[in-house]
């Protein structure tokens, strides 16, 4: 089966490139699940529970967020009735949502998609290398395809979960950072991985921010309020062909559309 991870959705350049091409995607690649991490979608700051359904209504099953996940306070009563968007699992268990989800992809296959935060130069949160083995012995061993998102600032990190999760998940693929790297691979044990898939949005832009915003911030060092841009839509997302019967990954290749 194939699974499609689409990279931080930026604001209204995002959600459009995505609206535009999905389907047409899914149909194309063959892709029995979609997952996206979309923390950013409203402005580049958080998402809003209008625009949560507007991204499922696309063909979205799983939306995964990061520390932007707060940023709406809308969203704080979303998360316990839509189990599909997660928040990292490694935040306090009394904040509402939940950093686990089991799906059912177009095939059929029950999918167990994990969402979880790195803590080097990110807020405080509990240690996501042991909370992502919380999460795997929570799950019902028959469950054998399992896909994590691991939002975080450090490549050292990512890669530490990558090795940490190998042969217990079918994919570990990073996000945050909006910038697409290109080690891609599958690791030994059968899990594919990426560093980071970069981010589906405004590319004339600092990480998608309005450029001369970003530009006086660092100028200046003064908390100027930054925008989200506009121009040079971009998706980028990885595709991730996973064996069903046993969970693992046969390959795992980038995907943009420029």
């Amino acid at each position: 089966m194939n699974i499609l991870f689409i990279g931080d959705i930026f604001g209204s350049p995002g959600r459009r490139i995505v609206a535009q091409h999905l389907q047409d995607i899914i149909s194309e690649e063959k892709i029995q699940l979609v997952i996206a991490n979309a923390e950013n979608a409203a402005g580049g700051f958080g998402i809003t529970p209008q625009l949560a359904d507007e991204l499922f209504s696309f063909g979205i099953e799983v939306l995964t967020t990061g520390n932007h996940a707060w940023d709406k306070k809308e969203i704080y009563e979303y998360l316990p009735r839509q189990p599909r968007l997660l928040r990292p699992a490694n935040y306090p268990c009394e904040l509402p949502g939940s950093g686990l989800v089991v799906v059912r992809a177009r095939n059929g296959v029950e999918v167990a998609v994990m969402n979880l935060q790195g803590r080097v130069h990110m807020p405080a949160t509990d240690c996501p290398f042991r909370k992502a083995d919380e999460l795997l012995a929570s799950l019902d061993t028959a469950v054998k395809v399992r896909f994590v998102d691991f939002h975080c600032e450090l490549t050292s990190e990512k890669t530490a979960m990558g090795w940490h999760l190998d042969g217990r998940v079918s994919a570990v693929i990073g996000t945050h950072t909006h910038v697409p790297t290109a080690d891609e691979r599958v690791l030994p044990g059968g899990t594919a991985y990426l560093t980071d898939a970069g981010m589906t949005g405004p590319y004339d832009s600092i990480i998608g921010a309005e450029k001369q915003l970003a530009l006086r911030r660092f100028i200046t060092g003064t908390p100027i309020r930054l925008e989200a841009a506009k121009n040079q839509p971009e998706l980028h997302a990885a595709i991730v062909t996973v064996d069903e019967i046993t969970g693992q990954a046969s390959a795992i290749r980038r995907y943009e559309i420029r």
